[in-house]
């Protein structure tokens, strides 16, 4: 493509927007500006073959079309002055990606809904909330909503509006799963009119934000151990009566399906880390999903082999997620309801749905925080992804969520990962993963638990060469160390520790679970964040309040943590005191609790 083309172009386009003498049209401009569909399929009609004669593909001459109109209009807002509105550039709003052959432009009447965090400010709401309403109505947007205590507005609009409104092109973009999302390239703009207090956009890229932390044990492996177990009981008894032997080599199958030999129960678990007596009466436990659901029936069955009463588990839908059980995703909700639920059969929990987006993970907690009817006070989270995964701005508007949680008491715990000191990344360096490396939660980290009699070993999760993960863990390069990490960490870090404490995670030794009518075992860091939940609603109650951010209690209690000193997670080794593998180590329950008496 040549400058005569870019030229020619703009000159096109501007005769669109211009009066018959010249002058600017102000408000054909303003529905048109940032309409980039629509430059594209106009100029195509003029220059098919810059599209090589694919219409709706975004490849680099189409792209770089565009770039040469938006630089044509920020001349013409130079020339009109305060006529137009005129755009602002949102910080870390954007990734720095390039077009894909099989990205596609969104249809133009596609409708979406778009959340504005608005600035720690002194800004009047209502006021605010007027002006943001009439600068965005004049682009086609509609007001959804306006959230006053998590200072967030929704808006709604077909892809032209928010194209217009936001300076972007909307793309639906490939995604490795085979599944399509809407996106964009480049950075968001925001109206200069509301540039000074809105802090990020998010709802304009809705790709997969997050995976669950959950790592099934394979169920041929299980298998195998049954009919290793039926074959012994067999050979046992044979000799001596036929028919018994037939009976206890069917009970011996059966049992290691249901239990594996080396696994555990999260009553078992409450026993080996000697979790103070108590059951969470009082307590609401908040369990965040992205995906996946959960049957009424796998919970009765389950709680009541473990002799346990069914909880109380309700469901709130976050924009417009619901409980949908059937998938891969139901194995880490299920996990982290018979997990919390075994530990704490008398709190109540509530599931909490919404979008794998950084839109429906932000709105999800804000959601979480900002409950008046449930009044969580314990928030667990088995999803995140390497930080290098996720824009500045959603990182920062998550972390804000975060820190609102901490100030309302709520408890917060998330899964470390389950891929080791590379999170899973390929790029031969080391990775934290977001949102544990947020400072304002407490990030858990994954062991491998071997029990004989009465003897506990206890190592860095680590089954990296057999398939089955290990425990996420390292150096925040987006966090610096708080507060509470700066005199444990090793002298020069410069980044927030990941993770703060640990607990089983090898799926080897994992948890019994029931998912989807089947008895599992399922380990990961996912099960770690509800296993503390878990007991924090028995703290919760035991002392009559909420302990709220635990990781300042934590770090001044140490003694009341064993500390892991055997194994690695990849590039960082457990070793005495705080490491990047297994932080400071497993909670002893009963000695936290006397520590935060």
């Amino acid at each position: 493509m040549t400058c005569d083309h870019e030229q020619d172009f703009a000159e096109f386009w501007a005769g669109i927007v211009c009066n018959p003498d010249g002058s600017l049209n102000v408000d054909q401009v303003k529905r048109e500006l940032f309409d980039y569909h629509v430059c594209m399929q106009e100029w195509s009609k003029v220059y098919y073959e810059l599209t090589d004669g694919q219409l709706s593909k975004p490849n680099t001459a189409a792209l770089h079309i565009i770039d040469a109109v938006n630089e044509h209009f920020r001349r013409l807002y130079e020339q009109e002055g305060d006529a137009l509105t005129s755009h602002v550039e949102l910080p870390g709003s954007g990734r720095n990606e390039t077009p894909h052959e099989d990205d596609q432009f969104a249809h133009l009447d596609e409708q979406h809904e778009v959340t504005l965090h608005i600035k720690d400010s002194e800004v009047v709401w209502g006021d605010f909330v007027s002006r943001a309403k009439l600068t965005l109505s004049a682009f086609g947007l509609t007001l959804v909503s306006a959230d006053p205590f998590a200072r967030t507005l929704k808006f709604s609009g077909r892809v032209r509006h928010l194209q217009s409104a936001f300076g972007v092109t909307l793309l639906n973009r490939a995604h490795p799963d085979g599944n399509a999302y809407l996106g964009h390239y480049g950075s968001v703009s925001i109206p200069s009119e509301l540039s000074d207090v809105v802090e990020a956009v998010l709802g304009l890229d809705k790709r997969p934000a997050a995976r669950s932390y959950h790592r099934k044990l394979d169920r041929k492996y299980i298998q195998k151990l049954a009919a290793r177990a039926s074959s012994y009981a067999f050979e046992k008894l044979l000799s001596h009566d036929y028919d018994e032997a037939c009976e206890r080599a069917d009970e011996a199958e059966k049992a290691v399906l249901k239990k594996p030999p080396g696994t555990f129960s999260p009553l078992d678990l409450a026993k080996l880390y000697d979790f103070p007596a108590g059951d969470g009466h009082g307590q609401t436990i908040a369990i965040l999903e992205m995906g996946g659901g959960y049957k009424t029936a796998d919970m009765k069955t389950y709680f009541s082999e473990l002799g346990l009463p069914v909880p109380n588990v309700s469901s709130v839908s976050v924009d417009h997620a619901s409980n949908k059980p059937g998938g891969d995703a139901d194995g880490e909700v299920m996990l982290d309801i018979e997990v919390a639920g075994a530990i704490a059969p008398k709190a109540s929990i509530v599931v909490y749905f919404a979008p794998n987006t950084d839109q429906g993970f932000v709105d999800c907690i804000n959601a979480v925080v900002h409950d008046t009817h449930h009044r969580p006070s314990i928030l667990s989270i088995s999803w995140g992804g390497p930080e290098d995964t996720w824009t500045p701005a959603a990182m920062a508007a998550m972390d804000k969520a975060f820190s609102a949680a901490a100030a309302a008491g709520i408890t917060v715990l998330v899964a470390a990962g389950d891929d080791g000191s590379t999170d899973g990344e390929t790029d031969g360096k080391q990775h934290a993963d977001f949102p544990a490396s947020s400072p304002n939660v407490t990030s858990c980290g994954g062991t491998k638990l071997v029990v004989s009699g009465t003897t506990l070993t206890e190592t860095v999760w680590n089954e990296l060469a057999d398939g089955y993960g290990a425990g996420g863990g390292g150096i925040s390069s987006v966090f610096k160390v708080p507060d509470y990490q700066s005199s444990v960490v090793p002298a020069g870090t410069t980044g927030r520790g990941v993770p703060d404490v640990s607990g089983v995670a090898d799926p080897v030794t994992g948890y019994c679970v029931r998912v989807d009518g089947q008895d599992t075992v399922i380990g990961g860091t996912s099960a770690v964040a509800p296993l503390y939940a878990g007991l924090t609603a028995r703290l919760n109650q035991i002392h009559g309040k909420r302990l709220g951010f635990l990781n300042p209690l934590i770090y001044k209690s140490a003694g009341a943590v064993r500390d892991i000193t055997s194994g690695t997670n990849g590039s960082y080794a457990a070793g005495p005191g705080y490491d990047f593998a297994t932080g400071l180590g497993v909670i002893d329950g009963a000695a936290f609790s006397a520590a935060v008496a």
